[in-house]
């Protein structure tokens, strides 16, 4: 509960003001008597030098008298000081109780010079001689001789505070030199009394209750000391370093990369830091808001009321910063900013790395304290081959479905096993960052550089990330730069004016999904998601970012009618600052963390989606970077062709054969993703015809027909063992269809080995994965085989060794079934047949050797005759 002040009735401080009373007429004398030293009559200067001269005196009675001045004074104010606190302290025994003995200075009342310093004549001393006050249990250097200033808030400054629109804090609360010692002013609503003690605790003072949680005094000291501060609270003392002693914790390097848009590793320089900054431990607060009045910091550390928590601006780069001492890991907080209209909003930290569980909204201070154990794995992650010439097979999964109920942690324990078993060499993590929506499935980010929370800690994530790694699976993860969702303690308006967003309302909202887009023009947005990018690859070693919506993007008028969009400064419809994020994304990524990959999902003809960005294109554009794209167009053809009854497939042959058109336009990955099996689409299996056992064959020759052809796999959690029901985020996949004790059980365990099978076959046959972006790579052998439904092609790896994939998707057995053959193959063994009975197939297979015939065929000089299977694909390898 928030302390709160005393009734106005029983305000300690009246007694304390009696105390005072009886010393202030001799303070206020000594203190004239200073100022006649310091600016003697003007009228007594113009007297002839001669007549001065004879009111000389001995230099050492001065310096008696003076000392003999600053004696009496420093007597009068300790002991009124002393009986103040002892009216103002609560009856408790507190931090303050246990303090040595001390000879404090007086209080802000007792130390303010008259209005007019009282004209006298000027002393028999030409000038004053600086003395030490006598004696005393602690010595206090003595202040200039001059009258003092006073130490209450300017009302300007006071009001700022009050209404948080104060841009430097600083400069008005702490201690500063001011004439005749040094000024303390501190900001505390809801305190009873602050003492200030300095240096290890041997001089104290109580400063004087200034109202509203203002407090304030004048030490006569000649220098800022070290200092920390008593704050009596009804029923607390709370002894803390003050906030406003402290030097920016921000160093200027980091504030000009900033301001340039170029700082890569911004997740260090802005948010919440736990750190140790000038010998005190404490949480430094960054946030950038350049349309701010004010900003302050709210957190369960100041009981979520921000008032004594303002934040400093950093000059032109919009940034505020403000080091809270004593304040460390698990804290909640937000950012309390005051728009431009003088309204206020209350918003989660943009950069926060750990947030709370949705649908809560507050940030959490955090600091990663989790032990990397995959050096090895890193290692051979740099050293090896690009993505687009390697083995590359991935498991999809949405991580709080797969097995719901489980954690980070509990996941790592059963996921790594599991891929490993059916030999994927990859999974990609739909967007694990936090999310409001779990109904999004992690697709509109509210916390771009925090793991949602739904899971455990970013620590926890981290582990998971790790026992994928000591498995040999590497970790992709869903990356979405292309919106943000408009919830009012998020991004969205973030400092009261368009910030994140397009300050154009036809370029920040996006037609489809009610979010709103980035302005990618902006060098502060366009850094806030390079670095994010950068961010999930070195701080939780992601091997690749599969980016999403990319298409969305690059086109101003993607979604929206003529009238919805603006042209380009060349009048197209490209959005130029969004090609220039990209570019400048994937240049940095690939440039700072050697052996990752990224991968567009971009579903339009493009030119150069994956090449370089120095590489000029034909349109006039520069690669996009990426690794790796989507083959959207392979995966809509070849699904819609699967989806005919076998009668009708020779009127849509060519939907399984175009995509060999341009297959090496791009590098590609051929997805069925989870959004080919959720809302009304189907899952895999029931997207194909015929009867339970024509689907599940159809879908064996469509996955083994999909692993042979160029370009890399990708598979969404449960299509590998034929789940019947579409996918839900609610339940996850049905993994019951897997338990013995379930009658159709084989028939799904089947399906499931045949993937294993695949992977295996797939990673030991470099002709599948070594040349997928080389055309010298593929041959067909019969592609327009449109009345027997036939499919034939030879793959080669680089040393020219071939595999020899049919697909038969016609529901009959085709035997003696002749293809022309390489005439330099002496013989050929099947290496794969999908109507294997293990699969759950007809068991029509080729168990031994195949050795071609001289006779030519389908334009090759020898060829072979085969028993086709029904719906199903054979490989064979030479023998």
């Amino acid at each position: 509960m928030t302390p709160r002040p005393t009734p106005s009735g029983s305000d300690p401080k009246k007694s304390a003001a009696k105390a005072a009373k009886s010393v202030k007429k001799a303070a206020e004398k000594a203190v004239t008597k200073k100022a006649a030293v310091k600016n003697p009559d003007p009228v007594a200067e113009k007297a002839p030098a001669k007549k001065a001269a004879t009111k000389k005196a001995p230099a050492k009675k001065a310096v008696a008298k003076k000392a003999a001045e600053q004696n009496a004074v420093s007597k009068a104010v300790t002991e009124a000081v002393s009986k103040k606190a002892a009216a103002k302290k609560p009856a408790k025994k507190g931090p303050a109780a246990k303090a040595k003995k001390v000879t404090a200075p007086a209080p802000a009342t007792a130390l303010e010079a008259p209005s007019a310093p009282v004209p006298v004549s000027p002393p028999e001393a030409p000038a004053p001689v600086p003395v030490q006050p006598p004696e005393a249990p602690v010595s206090v250097p003595a202040p200039p001789p001059e009258a003092p200033a006073s130490p209450a808030m300017p009302v300007g400054d006071r009001d700022r505070l009050l209404s948080g629109t104060h841009h430097d804090p600083h400069g008005v609360l702490g201690a500063h030199p001011v004439s005749g010692g040094v000024a303390f002013r501190v900001f505390r609503p809801y305190a009873l009394a602050v003492t200030v003690v300095t240096g290890d605790g041997d001089v104290r003072a109580e400063l004087h209750d200034d109202g509203d949680g203002f407090f304030s005094g004048l030490l006569p000291l000649r220098e800022v000391p070290t200092y920390r501060l008593l704050v009596a609270y009804e029923g607390a003392v709370q002894e803390t370093e003050d906030a406003y002693a402290f030097l920016p914790a921000l160093g200027d390097l980091d504030l000009h990369l900033i301001g340039e848009g170029r700082h890569e590793q911004l997740w260090t320089a802005l948010g919440a830091q736990p750190m140790t900054h000038q010998g005190a431990t404490g949480t430094r607060f960054t946030v950038w808001a350049p349309n701010a009045r004010g900003v302050r910091v709210a957190g369960t550390f100041n009981f979520w009321d921000p008032s004594a928590f303002a934040m400093r601006s950093l000059g032109s780069t919009g940034v505020w910063e403000l080091f809270v001492p004593g304040v460390g890991e698990g804290e909640l907080y937000k950012f309390e900013i005051t728009r431009p209209d003088g309204s206020r909003t209350l918003r989660a930290d943009p950069l926060a790395r750990r947030t709370e569980v949705p649908p809560n909204t507050s940030s959490i201070i955090h600091a990663s304290h989790h032990e990397w154990q995959d050096g090895e794995w890193l290692a051979n992650r740099a050293a090896g081959v690009p993505a687009h010439e390697a083995p590359f097979s991935v498991y999809e999964i949405h991580l709080p479905s797969w097995r719901p109920g489980l954690t980070y942690r509990q996941l790592a324990e059963q996921l790594p096993a599991y891929v490993k078993d059916l030999g994927f060499t990859h999974v990609e993590l739909m967007p694990v960052a936090e999310h409001p929506f779990g109904g999004s499935w992690g697709y509109q980010v509210t916390g771009f550089y925090a793991p949602t929370a739904r899971l455990g800690t970013p620590d926890d994530f981290k582990y998971l990330v790790d026992a994928l790694h000591q498995a040999g699976i590497g970790v992709l993860m869903d990356w979405v730069p292309a919106h943000f969702p408009r919830d009012e303690w998020a991004l969205a308006e973030f400092d009261g004016r368009t910030l994140y967003e397009h300050e154009d309302p036809l370029r920040a909202a996006h037609p489809d999904w009610g979010t709103l887009e980035f302005d990618y023009g902006r060098r502060e947005v366009r850094n806030f998601l390079v670095a994010n990018a950068v961010y999930w690859c070195e701080e939780f070693h992601i091997d690749g970012l599969r980016v999403d919506a990319v298409a969305s993007m690059l086109y101003l008028d993607y979604s929206r009618e003529p009238g919805q969009w603006v042209p380009n400064v060349h009048g197209g419809r490209e959005n130029l600052d969004a090609v220039d994020f990209l570019q400048e994304m994937n240049a940095t990524v690939y440039r700072r963390v050697p052996g990752v990959v990224t991968i567009a999902e971009e579903s339009t003809a493009w030119d150069g989606v994956t090449r370089a960005t120095h590489h000029m294109g034909p349109g006039g554009f520069g690669g996009l970077g990426f690794g790796l794209k989507w083959n959207m167009g392979w995966m809509h053809d070849s699904l819609d062709y699967m989806a005919h009854e076998p009668v009708h497939r020779k009127y849509h042959h060519h939907e399984m054969t175009f995509s060999m058109v341009y297959a090496y336009s791009e590098n590609y990955v051929l997805p069925i993703s989870h959004d080919e099996v959720v809302h009304g689409k189907g899952s895999l299996v029931s997207k194909m015809p015929g009867d339970w056992w024509q689907q599940r064959a159809n879908l064996r020759a469509y996955l083994a027909f999909m692993w042979a052809h160029p370009g890399k796999q990708l598979l969404f959690m449960g299509q590998e063992f034929a789940q019947g029901a579409e996918w839900s985020e609610a339940h996850g996949p049905d993994w019951w269809l897997l338990d013995p004790a379930y009658g159709a059980e084989a028939d799904h365990r089947g399906v499931r080995d045949l993937v294993r099978d695949l992977n295996v076959v797939y990673r030991h046959t470099p002709a599948l994965w070594q040349r997928d972006t080389d055309p010298s790579g593929f041959q067909w052998i019969v592609g327009d085989a449109s009345e027997d439904n036939v499919f034939a092609f030879l793959r080669y790896d680089a040393d020219g060794s071939p595999l020899l994939s049919v697909s038969n998707l016609s529901p009959v057995v085709r035997p003696n079934y002749r293809l022309g053959a390489p005439d330099d193959v002496p013989a050929w063994l099947e290496s794969l047949n999908t109507d294997t009975a293990k699969y759950g197939g007809g068991d029509v297979t080729n168990p031994d050797i195949v050795k071609p015939d001289p006779q030519g065929w389908h334009g090759r000089p020898a060829s072979i005759q085969l028993t086709l299977p029904p719906l199903a694909t054979v490989w064979l390898r030479p023998a």
